[in-house]
């Protein structure tokens, strides 16, 4: 096969609108002879100098690229135009500087940009700039994939990356495949990686190797995995990020050895699956973000936070029995949605106490449900300001009632519909100033309903309903029922605002 690579650019000192029309001009020539040239890319280099570069290769050698670069005036200010010209007649992209060309030789897939090693000697050594690998045996054999892995890092040679991703599948009883995955971990860890994404497909538990879990420089850590026992001594003292998207069995140890070795984490995602014992405390000092969600019922188990510095909490799933110790001083935000509804054994209280502090808080149907077996103890929220509210019965109803009356400073209260509501139960007086109503349908009956709910907001400033569909029909009249609003003391300054539910 005949090697063939086009080359096209337009540079101007200042990217005016002028220069990016002939660059997209140029672009449209390069497509025009070869359809497969790859998708546009922008990086950041410098100012006042716009470069755009299209290059296009054939499909064997895999090189495709087409976009602006932005580079220093220095880097072309010691060319003229007339060598500037005949560089470009010949080999544009190769002129560009090698921190240029890293970068865009890491924007491509690691496949393609390996497969650049074969158009010369200069670009035989510019993989060693890349800087993110990604590698998926999702359609190669084992011994393919694993030639592929091999040849790509004897490129790379032992030249820092940044990122690493990895995704496979490991055969039934194939030993052989999971220690040349544990090597490859290791392989990245030893070349000081930041950031290391896993998506591993196993029958049974996959031990990591221990040395991802020593690493000093990893950053960001994202699991994807059946995962088997950790080692015994974690120390990852620049971990800000952990994800953990897992098959977990009887290891109640999980996160006490995880988290004693992550000093500095900020933000922590947990969604757990099969796990037969729940990890009895998730405390650190530095978390400010953590989600947790898991898809198994998990009979007689309690769970603790102690975590003084936490600001958001997303916590779904089933609920446990208890929950002894809730240490939650900072949070501002928090989403509950507990499943299933209606079990009255489980009890939330504590949780709910201990997030009283928060200035924004989301309560999905389920979780109204199961608040309302215990919300005689409901306690003061001195800080709430924003409130989304989800109902499924009067009861639902009685505790949103409850809530206002324990929410002093609340001014934005979003409802997700008025199902269950009858008018039975009034509102207190309040301070609320934005209702916001999703899934109103235009009916007789929603418009009764929300006359009567409005009856204590006093204070209400602008009604905004959300209408299902696209049936402007249906908006015009709502529009016009909600404007008039008769017999419902609201302000004057009160608006309507009526929006299409996306």
């Amino acid at each position: 096969m005949s090697r063939r690579v086009l080359f096209a650019t337009g540079i101007s000192r200042e990217p005016t609108v002028g220069a990016r029309d002939r660059g997209q001009k140029e672009k449209k020539m390069v497509r025009e002879k070869s359809p497969r040239v790859a998708k546009a890319i922008n990086i950041v280099g410098g100012d006042n100098c716009a470069l755009f570069v299209a290059t296009c290769l054939d499909p064997y050698y895999g090189l495709r690229y087409a976009g602006w670069v932005w580079v220093k005036p220095d880097w072309i200010r010691a060319m003229d135009a007339k060598s500037f010209v005949r560089t470009c007649s010949r080999d544009a992209i190769s002129w560009l500087p090698d921190e240029v060309l890293g970068k865009i030789l890491s924007s491509l897939s690691t496949k393609q940009a390996a497969s650049t090693s074969v158009l010369s000697k200069k670009w035989r050594y510019m993989f060693t700039l890349v800087d993110n690998l990604d590698f998926d045996d999702s359609f190669s054999n084992n011994n393919s994939f694993k030639s592929f892995v091999d040849r790509t890092l004897a490129l790379q040679r032992d030249f820092p990356i940044k990122k690493f991703s990895l995704k496979c599948h490991i055969r039934k009883d194939n030993e052989w495949q999971k220690v040349y995955v544990g090597r490859l971990i290791s392989h990245v860890v030893k070349r000081g990686v930041l950031e290391i994404e896993l998506r591993i497909k196993d029958r049974g538990p996959y031990r990591l190797p221990h040395q991802l879990f020593a690493s000093k420089t990893l950053v960001r850590l994202s699991l994807r995995l059946f995962l088997g026992k950790l080692p015994s001594f974690v120390s990852l003292p620049s971990l800000k990020f952990l994800y953990i998207d897992a098959i977990v069995v009887k290891h109640e140890d999980l996160l006490c050895k995880l988290l004693a070795g992550c000093p500095v984490l900020e933000e922590l995602s947990l969604l757990l699956k099969c796990i037969s014992i729940m990890p009895n405390t998730i405390s650190s000092p530095s978390l400010k973000r953590l989600s947790v969600h898991y898809t198994c019922r998990i009979f007689n188990s309690s769970l603790s936070f102690d975590l003084p510095n936490l600001v958001y909490l997303n916590y779904s799933g089933f609920s446990l029995c208890d929950y002894p110790q809730v240490n939650l001083e900072s949070l501002i935000e928090a989403k509950l949605d507990f499943h299933p509804p209606g079990v009255a054994k489980e009890d939330v209280m504590n949780l709910v106490m201990g997030i009283r502090n928060v200035e924004i808080l989301h309560l999905s149907p389920a979780s109204v449900d199961k608040i309302c077996y215990f919300y005689d103890g409901l306690p003061v929220f001195n800080s709430l300001v924003r409130l989304s509210f989800g109902c499924m019965d009067k009861r639902g109803w009685e505790l949103l009632a409850n809530l206002l009356k324990h929410s002093p400073k609340l001014e934005n209260l979003t409802i997700k519909d008025f199902y269950g509501y009858t008018g039975h139960v009034s509102m207190p007086l309040n301070q609320v100033k934005v209702l916001h109503v999703l899934g109103y349908c235009g009916t007789a009956e929603e418009l009764k309903h929300l006359k009567s709910f409005l009856k204590e907001f006093e204070c209400i400033e602008l009604v905004q309903v959300d209408v299902k569909g696209k049936d402007y029909s249906i908006i015009s009249q709502a529009t016009k029922d909600l404007m008039m609003l008769p017999g419902v003391s609201v302000s004057s300054k009160c608006q309507v605002k009526v929006t299409i539910l996306k």
